[in-house]
Parts: structure tokens; C-alpha cells; sequence
């Protein structure tokens, strides 16, 4: 049984306890052991075999169509990404030829992140593994650890700092949405050495990490708004842009924009002469 069958299974389950009987049309009522819809009732109106669903989740290595799993998509109500995410897992995507990678040296990362500032800015891995920063950012998180920090990983940064609840406003959504982007990423990574060891340590350290790996939840890169409470300059907001380096396919871009003109104004205010390592 493949890595990629078993997570396919655990997916389909956890997207099928998310469908309530009354959005596809079946009676609510009835005695049911977990919520959602049943392997049978998601069978039938998928128009496939019950036999065959229940492997198909079970992590079996059965056959599947493109035409099947648009069914089973349909019935599930995935979103676009959901989808995206089923088929990677089904193995019924084409396989995706690496892309070269000459044509945007380390150097010109560091370059294009320099000139971004005074906008704090960031390159990652889909693993969230910093890569690059520049000056703005580092500066402006410079006092975001209560403990030294080692991991050199958002998510990590994040779900382990003591005082990221008191900093980052908007924790929860941060948080989910890192976890959900990490879980779209994983579709291409599934039994990569580097990625199975940093899940099972994020698993072994975080049960508020492992529960929200558990939900199975996928996301495609949305702009979305960044509340901190800075040490110095108290509030500020930015919107939280995510951009793909299309020479360099597992690397994403980051850059904080100030939403209002107060967070504009106090961005400079975050500054200082000596350069910190980047958390």
C-alpha cells in the first residue's frame, strides 16, 4: 500500500464527514455512528461501486479514472484546490518535469529582496524553511521570540513562540491557513525523507499542530491581512502577499504591505541599526 493511497483514504474520509446529508438531498435523520454521509450514500451518488469506494479509501491500488474521480469530487463538494489535491493523491496527474532553475541565481533573490525594502519581504521552501529575508522583515520581528529560535520555519516560528498569541492577532486564521497550505504542499511531497521527519517532529511537539494536520484541510495561496502588536509601535496591519518564483517552483515569495497609513507611517519606526538573524 503506497504513502500516496493511504493519504487519498484519510482525505476522502475526513472530506466525507464535512458533507451533511440535507446539502445533497438525503433525509437528516437516522442514527449515524460518525457525521457526514455514509461510504454507500457517497457511492450512489457518485454513481460508482460501493465495493469499490471502500477500497478506494481503505488505501487499495485500484484503478481510477479522471471521469471517477470528478464524480466523487462533485459529490464531496471539493473546492478547485481540494480537487487539485484529490487527483495529486489519486496519482492521476501528469507528472510535472522540473523546471530550470539558472535563470534566478541566489544572488538576484537577495537583490529583488533588498530592493523591496523598506516592505519586510521573504523567500520559503513549501515547507515554510526560510530561505532568504530581508532587512524590513527581520527588523520588524526582531523581538518576536521570548526563546531563541532555531527552526528557521514560519510555521514552526509561530506555533511554538509563547508569545505569538500576544503578538499575532489574528493566530487562528494564521495558523490554519499555514497548516492547510503546508497540507497542499505535502500532495507533492508524500514520503520525501525531509518532509515525513519535520511533520512527525511538528506532530510530536504541537497537538494544536496535529489537530489541525488531522482535519485535512488544503488551501491555494490567498492574500489575507496580518494583525501584530509590535513591542514598540503597538498595532499594525498588512495584507500578506504570496507570490510563486516561477524559476525556482518549491520557493514562494512573501511580502508585507501596510493596510492603513498609520501602519505606514509607524513601519520605519521598527527599525534599527544592527541586523539580527531572521527568525
Amino acid at each position: 500500500m503506497s504513502t500516496y493511497r493511504v493519504e487519498l483514504g484519510e482525505f476522502l474520509k475526513a472530506r466525507r464527514a464535512r458533507v451533511s446529508p440535507g446539502s445533497v438531498g438525503l433525509p437528516e435523520g437516522g442514527r449515524r455512528r460518525t457525521p457526514g454521509l455514509r461510504r454507500e450514500e457517497l457511492a450512489q451518488l457518485a454513481g460508482v461501486g460501493v465495493t469499490w469506494y471502500t477500497w478506494l479509501e481503505q488505501g487499495r491500488e485500484i484503478n481510477v479514472s479522471g471521469q471517477v474521480l470528478d464524480a466523487v469530487a462533485a459529490t464531496l463538494q471539493l473546492s478547485p484546490v481540494e480537487r487539485e489535491h484529490l487527483y495529486r493523491l489519486a496519482e492521476a496527474t501528469p507528472v510535472r518535469l522540473p523546471r530550470p532553475t539558472e535563470c534566478a541565481s541566489e544572488a538576484v533573490l537577495s537583490e529583488i529582496l533588498d530592493t523591496l525594502d523598506p516592505l519586510p519581504a521573504l523567500i520559503t521552501n513549501k515547507r515554510f524553511d526560510i530561505v532568504r529575508s530581508n532587512a524590513a522583515y527581520r527588523e520588524l520581528f526582531h523581538d518576536w521570540h521570548a526563546l531563541p529560535c532555531v527552526h528557521k520555519n514560519v510555521l514552526w516560528c509561530i506555533i511554538t513562540e509563547p508569545s505569538a498569541r500576544e503578538q499575532l492577532v489574528n493566530y487562528d486564521n494564521e495558523v490554519a491557513y499555514l497548516v492547510a497550505r503546508l497540507r497542499s504542499a505535502y500532495g507533492e511531497h508524500i514520503g520525501d525523507p525531509d518532509w515525513e521527519t519535520d511533520l512527525a517532529r511538528l506532530q510530536s511537539t504541537s497537538p494544536e499542530f496535529t489537530e489541525l494536520w488531522s482535519r485535512h484541510e488544503v488551501a491555494d495561496c490567498t492574500p489575507r491581512p496580518r494583525h501584530i502588536v509590535h513591542p514598540t509601535t503597538g498595532d499594525m496591519h498588512f495584507n500578506v502577499t504570496e507570490l510563486a518564483l516561477p524559476a525556482h517552483p518549491d520557493l514562494l515569495l512573501f511580502v508585507e504591505t501596510p493596510a492603513d497609513d498609520e501602519t505606514r507611517r509607524k513601519l520605519p519606526l521598527t527599525r534599527f541599526s544592527a541586523t539580527p538573524a531572521a527568525h
